[in-house]
């Protein structure tokens, strides 16, 4: 059924819901787990004579989040005995670089968490997870 499955993760609380069910689906049904974690470009637009953090020192502070994401996704597939592939990826609109990343490997279902906003703040911050489902013909997997 499903033989690739792509785990998107921003480290919080829900993605770890979101990581134990696709761990137990790609256990049950024998498929790969690929883990993703989007990292923030540099805020190109701060830059002037005074700035509070060098570019350099701001990309290897967002990789080093980035690759801490992406390891416990790792360790919760090693601990169930499954193997997984972890990428990091710089993009303005994670929405976007997930379904890329999907599309280019060969995702056939993208499991990801919601945080479940409502209301205003739903309206208001948007919802990384509401925009790839509008996006994507991928099948998405949304855990709450």
């Amino acid at each position: 059924m499903y033989q690739r499955i792509l785990v998107p993760t921003d480290g919080s609380d829900v993605t770890g819901k979101a990581v134990a069910t696709a761990v137990s689906l790609a256990k049950a049904l024998g498929s790969k787990i690929e883990a993703l974690s989007v990292k923030e470009p540099f805020p190109y637009s701060a830059i002037s004579e005074i700035q509070p953090v060098a570019p350099q020192e701001y990309f290897d502070a967002q990789e080093q989040i980035a690759q801490r994401r992406v390891q416990q996704v790792a360790a919760a597939c090693q601990a169930a005995g499954l193997g997984c592939e972890t990428y990091t990826i710089e993009a303005l609109h994670p929405y976007e670089a997930i379904i890329e990343h999907a599309s280019q490997r060969g995702c056939d279902l993208i499991v990801m968490a919601s945080h479940g906003r409502r209301g205003m703040s739903a309206l208001l911050l948007g919802s990384e997870t509401q925009k790839l489902l509008t996006h994507t013909a991928i099948p998405v997997l949304v855990v709450r």
